[in-house]
C-alpha cells in the first residue's frame, strides 16, 4: 500500500497524459486506437496494473508492448535505417529540408 500511495501522483500524470493525447486526437485515428487498443512502452508499462488502470480510465483496450523497456530504441532504429523513404510520412512537408 505505501509504494502505491507513493507513485499514485505518477500514475495520476501518466493517465492524464494519455487522455489530452486522446483528446487532441483526430476522430478517425481515436477510432483505430478504439479497435487497436493503446500499446503501453517504457519503464511506465512495468508498474504493477497500469494496463488495468488505464483500460478503466479511457475505456479502451489497453495493452503492454513486447519488451516494453526497449521496443521504442528498437522502434527509432528501425525508422533511421528508413528515414529518407519515411520522411515525408514523419515530417510536415513545410518542415522537409534535404537530409544532406
Amino acid at each position: 500500500p505505501q509504494i502505491r500511495e507513493a507513485i499514485e501522483p505518477s500514475l495520476v500524470e501518466i493517465v492524464n497524459a494519455v487522455r489530452d493525447t486522446i483528446e487532441e486526437t483526430p476522430p478517425e485515428l481515436v477510432a483505430d486506437i478504439m479497435d487497436q487498443g493503446i500499446v503501453l512502452a517504457g519503464g511506465g508499462a512495468l508498474l504493477l496494473g497500469i494496463e488495468i488502470r488505464l483500460a478503466a480510465e479511457t475505456n479502451m483496450p489497453v495493452r503492454i508492448a513486447d519488451d516494453p523497456l526497449t521496443c521504442v530504441v528498437r522502434g527509432t532504429g528501425i525508422i533511421l535505417q528508413e528515414v529518407e523513404a519515411l520522411e515525408k510520412l514523419l515530417v510536415p512537408e513545410t518542415y522537409q529540408r534535404p537530409l544532406r
